[in-house]
Parts: structure tokens; sequence; C-alpha cells
């Protein structure tokens, strides 16, 4: 019986924390293009990851960009539990079309990547997840962990494809285990064909159990319209 909830459950955040109050940040736009990946950086960011790979199937390899913000008010002094001083500098996501004269602007985004606003919790692009260019498709994925507050820690990836001007949402995938006890759970969803695979397990044993829904909820998703990639619902019918 628990695999009909497991749906719900996992469209919350998989983490409890407590949030630093964070300076505002106001998001520059991004060069609309440029000969080099660098060239896309504005005034007080930096380039902190650059992927290359075909996005748009011309043959050329366009760029997947992440920059951040070096901006020292973002560098918070606390007393509570995690590092102090820490780094609560935002991130944007951009993509470029590889052109013969260079690079143009695809696409620009700054809430799918969460700002970093607690201690307490891992670094969302750590522990090998990130942004990836594989068959075509960009995957962003989110690495979750609490060192207070929480025994759960996962990863969640977004996979888009570039399709009639935009990047699609077409597959969520989730998973979670429980340090303490071993649970493992999850959830994946292709958006192109509505099925949605929920499963649940145990570090303990190889068992499995699986269940197969029908996506009730057929919104066509983009990079802009996902917003913050823990607070998504992927299900997106309030369930």
């Amino acid at each position: 019986m628990r695999l009909l909830f497991l749906a719900a459950a996992l469209t919350a955040l998989p983490f409890a924390a407590t949030a630093l109050d964070v300076p505002p940040v106001r998001y520059p736009a991004v060069p609309a293009h440029a000969a080099t990946a660098e060239g896309f950086v504005p005034a007080g960011w930096t380039l902190e990851y650059r992927i290359e790979g075909d996005l748009d199937q011309d043959g050329r390899a366009d760029l997947a960009l992440v920059l951040r913000q070096q901006d020292p008010r973002n560098i918070i002094e606390h007393d509570g539990f995690g590092p102090s001083p820490y780094d609560s500098n935002p991130r944007i996501l951009a993509i470029a079309f590889a052109r013969p004269s260079g690079y143009v602007l695809a696409a620009q985004n700054h809430t799918l990547i969460p700002r970093p606003d607690s201690p307490v919790l891992s670094d969302a692009l750590a522990e090998g997840t990130g942004v990836s260019i594989q068959r075509s498709a960009l995957r962003v994925g989110l690495y979750s962990f609490s060192s207070a507050g929480s025994w759960s820690m996962g990863t969640t990836t977004f996979t888009f494809r570039w399709q009639e001007g935009n990047f699609a949402l077409i597959g969520y995938d989730r998973d979670t285990m429980m340090r303490n006890s071993g649970q493992t759970e999850g959830l994946s969803v292709n958006y192109s064909t509505g099925k949605v695979k929920l499963t649940e397990g145990s570090m303990q044993d190889d068992k499995e159990q699986v269940r197969w829904q029908t996506l009730r909820d057929r919104k066509h998703w983009t990079l802009d319209s996902v917003g913050d990639g823990w607070a998504f619902n992927p299900l997106g019918d309030g369930s």
C-alpha cells in the first residue's frame, strides 16, 4: 500500500533545513552572442562549468554553461550548523548554439539550479551530478544531502530536448535513500509517453517493488516553466 502514497511523497523536498537570510540578487542578461564560452560571462560572474555537445542536431558542438556570481556580499557568516562563512552566490544556466561565426544564446535560466541558502545542505551540483549533454538532450542533475535535520539523500535529474524553439522537459528521475534505514524510493516520469514508474526497495536486499501509472496532467513543461528544481512537482496534478 505504501506505493500508493509514494508519488505524493516524492514531489516534496527531499530534506528539511533552515535557510539563511541571503541577500537579494539582480540577475544580469547574458550576452546574446559571443565568439567563445567566456564571452557569455557577465561582469562579476565566473564560468564554473562548460559542457559541449550537439543540442540542436545540426552537427555542431553547442555549449551548456554554468555561471556563478562572485559577490563577496553573498559570503555569509553565521553561528548555526554547517560551514561558516557560507557561499550563497547563485548560478545561471546558459545554453548557446554553435554557428559558423561563433555562438548564439538559446536560453538562460537561474531558477532550476537552486541557489545555496542552507549551510547544512550539500551543493546541488556535487557528487557527480551537474549538467551534461547526452544523445542531444540536456540533463541537469541535482544532488541532495543534509548534514542535519534529515536522513534523506538522493539525486534528481531533469532531461530537456530542444523542440519547437524551447527546451522541453522530456524526463524526470528522482532516486532517494534514507541513510538510517536503507529504504530506497524512486520516481521516473517520461513526458513523451506519459508513463510514470514508481519504485520502492531497500539497501538490505535487491528486491524492488515497481508500480506503473499514466501521467494524468500532460502539461508541456519547458526549462523556463519548471522553476525551482527542488520545488517542482513532476506529476503536475497536485498529488
